[in-house]
């Protein structure tokens, strides 16, 4: 009899590496953006397939497409 390992199963699912919400700021023309995170702090990416002032997702510093321009709310809990 086989056992499963559900924890493995789990982490199947999530993909690996975060991604972040970012707005580029600038396309570099060659290849790259600058985008600004929402702390401020400003990085280069890869990837200029969005335009400047548009929200993306970025994931393992590579643009990954277009995110939605919803509002941002902090709570401290």
């Amino acid at each position: 009899m086989a056992t499963t390992n559900i924890w493995q199963q789990f982490k199947a699912l999530i993909p690996e590496g975060g991604r972040i919400v970012a707005t580029i700021t600038a396309n570099n023309g060659n290849g790259t953006s600058q985008a600004r995170l929402r702390d401020g702090s400003v990085i280069t990416v890869k990837g200029e397939s969005v335009s400047v002032g548009e929200k993306v997702f970025i994931q393992n510093g590579e643009v990954k497409g277009v995110a939605p321009n919803l509002a941002q709310y902090e709570v401290e809990v």
